[in-house]
């Protein structure tokens, strides 16, 4: 019952012991997940719900793509990046170091630094982490440029498949 623009209920205060996070566990300590979990003494459990399978060396070879004829390649995700250099090394694919690599954010960008050697002049994101900031830096540099864009299949009519076309 509502009196004055004030509940009249009994107010209980629950204490959060656990909290759910539904993505793999981060590798550094750095986390701000830790922090939280210090700062309010909560037991965090990770657990992703999502898992991509990536295809087999086999399974691409069918799709006659040939990595080494496109000169960049887009990443919208860690997942992509990895998938795409597990490929590579499966099929031991080497990747030219003129190869440029544009991706969706600066987070996804930093992570290649675990496969490529990372220069400025190869590695392009997007300002606000948008498909359009990022389309608008593709834009900038897309001359002469032939484009690789590893996804998934559900992820074949998205903005970025329909710029592809609309471009090369």
């Amino acid at each position: 019952m509502v009196k004055n623009g004030v509940k009249n209920a009994e107010t209980v205060d629950h204490k959060i012991s656990k909290i759910l996070i539904t993505q793999p566990k981060p590798e550094t300590d750095k986390s701000p997940y830790f922090e939280l979990a210090r700062k309010y003494s909560v037991q965090l459990d990770f657990h992703p719900f999502i898992r991509l399978d990536g295809i087999s060396a086999k399974e691409f070879r069918k799709q006659k793509i040939e990595i080494t004829s496109f000169t960049a390649v887009i990443f919208t995700s860690r997942n992509a990046i990895d998938h795409f250099f597990r490929i590579c090394e499966e099929m031991k694919v080497s990747i030219s170091q003129d190869t440029k690599y544009f991706c969706v954010t600066e987070a996804v960008a930093l992570y290649l630094q675990k496969f490529i050697l990372y220069r400025k002049r190869k590695v392009f994101y997007g300002a606000d982490g948008s498909n359009k900031s990022m389309l608008d830096v593709i834009n900038k540099h897309k001359e002469n440029e032939k484009f690789l864009y590893p996804s998934s299949e559900n992820q074949q009519d998205n903005e970025i498949v329909n710029w592809l076309k609309a471009h090369n």
